[in-house]
């Protein structure tokens, strides 16, 4: 069994907003206003309200009567919203996966901000410039159908097979942070990008086709609609509780271990938010012990800080999920670089 678990995440296409987005960036009303405005990939936020997000925004609210607003969707999404909005900033908090965490850094999104308790995180897991730091860590997977699939595929190949056909579907890499996953694994399976994209274009043939948002992707899978999809398993893990036919598995390349890499959610502080004391407050609440040790017990996922080390019956369940699996950790500075030519040469070779 993994003695050390390292980091990782996922998003929707659709934006949802827990009140309306009213304040101006930077001006000074705003910034006396009791709310914070937290842009983030989908996954910490529970189907039916019982998610990490959902339990600790609401103690932050009860601790503080600072209210939080709410706009989820696709982690590239997220920072292009950001973007969009540069010159008139309405997002305090960013959370996001690689490589769009390091994306909104070297676009000047980010402010840097060391939150309470950003000290026990491994330095991995947190940008040098102290722009942000890892939340929840999590892994890249797969799920498949138990009801219908009773075993897990092994392999990427056997994924080539006719019974896919039309019953697999990724979410779409460069908008989804899990579909870039893809991409990354893949070239790391199958040793680049040229033969990381040459199977791509086989799978196409079984693939559904586009989808902005992984989660979603999880309850067709449930319903048997799908046999196979991409996730991340702190978010399928959370989603299984109320879909009992969802499998989490990892792809192997041939008759090779199965393999995984950490996809942290990690949130900065937006430079020239319109409330950033608020938004430290909520970073500091966030990697605070208590709320760590929720991270488990009630999101299903891995706690950033090293110093918290849950012992409740989903740690230890996460964990064997792990055993046997082989964690690699992907050159994130080469990937924040190349992103644009990775995702331009899987739509020249899938035709997306």
């Amino acid at each position: 069994m993994l003695t050390h678990i390292r980091p990782v995440a996922a998003l929707t296409g659709a934006l949802v907003l827990a009140a309306s987005l009213t304040a101006c960036g930077g001006s000074s009303a705003a910034s006396d206003e009791k709310v914070v405005t937290v842009y983030s990939a989908d996954g910490l936020k529970g189907e039916a309200g019982d998610g990490w997000y959902d339990k600790v925004f609401a103690d932050f609210e009860k601790q503080t009567g600072i209210k939080v607003e709410y706009v989820e969707g696709g982690s590239g999404e997220m920072v292009q919203r950001a973007l969009r909005e540069k010159s008139n900033t309405q997002a305090d908090v960013l959370v996001t996966l690689p490589p769009f965490i390091q994306q909104a850094g070297s676009k000047g999104l980010l402010q840097a901000y060391a939150p309470q308790g950003s000290d026990r995180v491994d330095g991995a897991d947190k940008a040098p410039d102290g722009t942000w730091t890892s939340i929840v860590n999590n892994y890249f997977g797969f799920i498949h159908n138990k009801k219908e699939l009773p075993t897990a595929p092994k392999s990427w190949e056997e994924l080539l097979d006719s019974r896919y056909k039309d019953r697999l579907q990724y979410s779409t890499p460069g908008v989804a942070g899990d579909g870039t996953a893809v991409l990354i694994k893949a070239m790391h399976d199958f040793g680049g990008r040229e033969p990381a994209m040459e199977y791509l274009k086989k799978l196409q043939a079984n693939n559904v086709g586009p989808s902005s948002s992984t989660s979603k992707l999880a309850p067709k899978v449930d319903k048997g609609e799908l046999l196979v999809a991409n996730g991340d398993v702190q978010m399928n893990f959370a989603q299984s509780k109320s879909m009992p036919n969802l499998g989490i598995w990892f792809p192997a390349k041939g008759d090779g271990k199965p393999t995984t890499f950490a996809l942290p959610y990690a949130a900065g502080l937006v430079n020239k938010a319109p409330h950033a004391e608020n938004g430290k407050k909520l970073l500091d609440f966030l990697l605070s012990e208590g709320a760590q040790r929720e991270v488990s017990a009630v999101g299903g996922g891995f706690p950033a800080r090293k110093d918290v080390k849950p012992t409740d019956a989903n740690a230890l369940a996460l964990g064997k999920l792990l055993e046997g699996v082989e964690v690699f950790e992907p050159d994130w500075a080469d990937i924040d670089e190349n992103l644009t030519a990775y995702v331009d040469a899987w739509k020249s070779a899938t035709g997306s």
